[in-house]
């Protein structure tokens, strides 16, 4: 069996390394905050384009969460053990996005069909906002530092994290057009435009078998 020691994560250098880790705990970080505030601020006007957003935050910061278990340093470990845990990481993000994804359709649908409405949110516009600067540059970084340390699990989290900037604008143009014209339908709308790319991800995940792969 192949064993990576406490200096190398796949052959990657130790500042390499620890580069990788900064951007891991900076998705971690950040993808925690703008859950927690996209959450709160959603359920507060009704938004389920905003509760999604949020919900898919949560999970991005378990797969993120999976890269930092990735590159920090082990003191002995097999690549059969790191394969073992990564794959039973991936069912578990694979599984949380189709579940997350058939509840944001449920949701949306149900508020299309009652007609409930969702008050304009500024907070949930200026979360979309603020991920929108931050998200392009994170974006950046990752694949240079991926490119750097020839790693397909950091580039494949690079892909994660331009995703989340998608995401964003389809929220931000939902919560947009319910405050300047009232179009509440806008709201849902972009909450089934996440579910189906949450079912897209889940399923690709779940096909793939990995997050990552050195």
């Amino acid at each position: 069996m192949e064993e990576c020691g406490s200096d190398c994560v796949c052959g990657i250098e130790p500042g390499q390394r620890r580069r990788a880790l900064r951007l891991s705990y900076f998705t971690v970080a950040y993808n925690i905050f703008e859950g927690l505030f996209s959450v709160f601020f959603g359920l507060l006007a009704g938004s389920i384009a905003l509760v999604s957003f949020g919900m898919d935050s949560f999970i991005e910061s378990l797969s993120g969460g999976v890269m930092i278990w990735r590159f920090r340093p082990h003191s002995s470990t097999t690549r059969e053990r790191e394969e073992h845990l990564e794959h039973t990481a991936s069912r578990l993000v694979a599984a949380s996005l189709l579940v997350l994804a058939a509840y944001v359709v449920y949701e949306s649908a149900n508020k299309l069909r009652l007609g409930d409405e969702p008050d304009p949110s500024i907070p949930g516009m200026a979360i979309t906002i603020i991920s929108l600067t931050v998200m392009p540059l994170l974006f950046v970084e990752k694949r240079r530092t991926s490119a750097a340390v020839r790693s397909r699990s950091l580039l494949a989290d690079a892909r994660q994290t331009l995703a989340c900037m998608m995401l964003s604008v389809a929220v931000l143009l939902g919560l947009s057009m319910n405050f300047l014209f009232g179009l509440w339908q806008a709201d849902p709308a972009a909450g089934l435009v996440i579910a189906a790319f949450l079912a897209r991800e889940g399923v690709r995940t779940y096909r793939e078998g990995e997050l990552c792969e050195c």
